[in-house]
């Protein structure tokens, strides 16, 4: 296929995000705007929908905003019967909208352990309950599935997460089964390791922790830009980056190692006298920014902690290293 052909392939196909007002999804949705895509955008707050509405439209897309709250079912068959009446039909599905919260789970209110699943496993379920019939239909359709890395292995101190994300997994794979009699339908999940997104900072997090993502996490607009690829070429699933391929299998080499060292590393950014406990986005409409970006930093650890995590990775790398070495032999 010639690039004039790949670049026109999305053209005019309806596209319908989830979580759109800010970080991945916002990403999502000016990747598909630049492909020629009309844009449905799903959020629960009104000023983020707004904002990513205005970039769509000045991108050249024809675009729709629909106020939206993922872990109702109602809400879900709202943007669907919207995005319908916008243009006929629904070409390619993105379950993206998501909340974290990260730390001691007996630290977390259970009520905010509720609605983590409602959002995270509730929400893509709706999501997918929701477009696969109308996808039966129109005797085609792609549902694309941002998950996470915490699909694969656990989220050291964020146990409601890691229980959706796992769940998510479980979803999909089952789907992929039970629509293989259907060619044409797509079940599709992506597996990213941490985002430079605004994800982490309108995140919940208990337990005096102050978490912030590092500098080589994976560029936000990298993850739409294989969003936009799946909808072009299908896949079961993708490892977007090399950190998700290599958390991913170093887990199933050495689970007990992974799973002590990835605690201590977050157990070293928690401070109890500070004990700030935030409920972040996890009932309300995420607050700014509104943007695609998040702020990424190591230097908020003192000098101490830096070094303990700087031989914590090291010592992780030398392992891995290691064990690839006489694998080979």
């Amino acid at each position: 296929m010639n690039p004039t052909q790949e670049q026109y392939l999305l053209k005019g196909k309806t596209v319908v995000i989830t979580g759109a007002s800010s970080g991945a999804g916002r990403a999502a949705a000016e990747a598909f705007a630049l492909e020629g895509c009309n844009i449905i955008l799903a959020a629960r707050g009104q000023e983020g929908l707004d904002n990513v509405l205005n970039l769509c439209r000045d991108l050249g897309a024809i675009a729709l905003a629909v106020p939206t709250d993922v872990s109702k079912p109602e809400d879900v068959k709202n943007l669907a019967t919207q995005a319908l009446q916008f243009n006929g039909r629904i070409d390619i599905w993105v379950n993206n909208a998501g909340i974290m919260a990260t730390g001691k789970f007996e630290d977390m209110p259970v009520e905010a352990v509720d609605q983590i699943i409602k959002t995270n496993l509730l929400g893509y379920l709706h999501g997918a309950h929701t477009v696969l019939p109308i996808f039966k239909k129109q005797n085609d359709g792609i549902l694309i599935n941002n998950i996470s890395i915490g699909g694969w292995v656990p989220t050291p101190f964020g146990t409601a997460y890691s229980a959706s994300k796992y769940g998510l997994r479980g979803m999909v794979e089952t789907l992929q089964g039970e629509y293989a009699e259907f060619p044409n339908i797509h079940i599709c999940a992506l597996y990213p390791g941490m985002l430079k997104s605004t994800g982490n900072s309108h995140s919940a997090k208990y337990s005096g922790l102050d978490f912030k993502v590092p500098p080589m996490a994976l560029d936000p607009r990298k993850l739409a830009s294989q969003m936009v690829e799946l909808a072009k070429h299908p896949k079961n699933s993708i490892l977007p980056d090399v950190s998700s391929f290599a958390m991913k299998y170093f887990y199933k080499i050495f689970p007990a190692t992974f799973s002590f060292l990835s605690s201590t590393v977050v157990k070293l950014m928690m401070n109890p006298e500070k004990n700030q406990e935030t409920n972040g986005n996890i009932f309300v409409p995420s607050s700014d920014p509104h943007r695609i970006y998040g702020e990424t930093a190591l230097s908020s650890l003192s000098k101490h902690k830096n070094k303990i995590l700087l031989s914590t990775l090291l010592s992780s790398a030398a392992i891995l290293l290691l064990f690839s070495s006489k694998s080979k032999k």
